[in-house]
C-alpha cells in the first residue's frame, strides 16, 4: 500500500508541475497566516504539498471506489482548500475544505501526517454518493475513514477492531466496521458507494452480504471479542 500511495504522490506531483491534474483545479488559501496554526502550516506543511496530497488522494479515492472513467465520478472540477481560523478539525462544503488552524497549532504530534489523514477525509466527502442525502450521516463520515485507514492514515485516537456500539456510528467506528464488510466481500464499499449515487437502503447490505447491517454488526463485534 505504501508503495501504491508513493507512486500516487509521484505522478501527482509531475502532474502539477505541468499544469495538468486531470483537468481539476487544486487550490490553497491560508486565511490564518498571522496565526500560530497558519504560521505552522506554511512551516511544516505548505502550499505544493497539500496540493500534491489532494492530486494524489483523488487518484486513490477513484481507485478505491472502482471509478474508472468520468462518467463514474462526480463531475468536479476544481476543490478549494482554506486553513481558517475556526474551531474543530475540518469540514467540506460545496467543493471546498475548510481546515481549522486552532487544530493546527495544537496538534501534539507529526502534524504533516495528521493534516494528511484529515485531508484524505475530506477529499472522500469531495468525491463520495450520498444517496441523495438518504444515508445516515455516520456511514458517510465512515466511508471517509475507511479511504483514510486504507490510505495508511489512520488517527491515533481510533478505536480498536470490534468496538463501538452501532454500525453507523460514524467515523473510526464505522471505518472499522466497513473494513470488515469488505473483507467478506472485496469490493464492498466501492460497490456499496456505487449504489448511494441516486437513493439510499439498508437493503444494500442484505444484497451484497446476506445480512442486515445489525446482524453484520454484531458478528463483527464477536469476532473480535467484544458480543454484546
Amino acid at each position: 500500500m505504501a508503495m501504491v500511495l508513493l507512486l500516487y504522490s509521484y505522478l501527482s506531483l509531475l502532474s502539477m508541475m505541468n499544469g495538468e491534474v486531470l483537468g481539476i483545479d487544486y487550490t490553497v488559501t491560508n486565511t490564518a497566516a498571522t496565526t500560530n496554526g497558519g504560521a505552522r502550516f506554511m512551516r511544516d506543511i505548505g502550499d505544493m504539498y497539500t496540493r500534491q496530497i489532494m492530486a494524489s488522494s483523488t487518484d486513490f479515492i477513484w481507485s478505491e471506489f472502482h471509478q474508472n472513467s468520468p462518467g463514474d465520478r462526480k463531475p468536479v472540477s476544481s476543490v478549494s482548500l482554506f486553513i481558517d481560523d475556526i474551531n474543530g478539525v475540518a469540514y467540506t462544503s460545496n467543493g471546498q475544505i475548510h481546515v481549522s488552524s486552532r487544530y493546527i497549532a495544537s496538534y501534539p504530534g507529526d502534524v504533516r501526517n495528521e493534516f494528511t489523514g484529515v485531508l484524505y477525509h475530506e477529499m472522500v466527502h469531495i468525491w463520495q454518493w450520498d444517496g441523495d442525502g438518504q444515508a445516515p450521516g455516520g456511514l458517510i463520515e465512515g466511508i471517509a475513514d475507511y479511504i483514510r485507514l486504507r490510505a495508511g492514515y489512520p488517527a491515533s485516537h481510533w478505536v480498536q477492531p470490534g468496538q463501538g456500539e452501532r454500525w453507523d456510528q460514524g467515523y473510526d467506528v464505522t471505518a472499522r466496521f466497513l473494513e470488515y464488510c469488505d473483507q467478506l466481500r472485496n469490493g464492498f464499499v466501492a460497490e456499496l458507494n456505487r449504489r448511494m449515487r441516486g437513493a439510499y437502503s439498508n437493503s444494500y447490505f442484505v444484497e451484497l452480504l446476506g445480512r442486515s447491517p445489525e446482524q453484520l454488526f454484531q458478528e463483527y463485534r464477536a469476532r473480535y471479542g467484544y458480543a454484546y
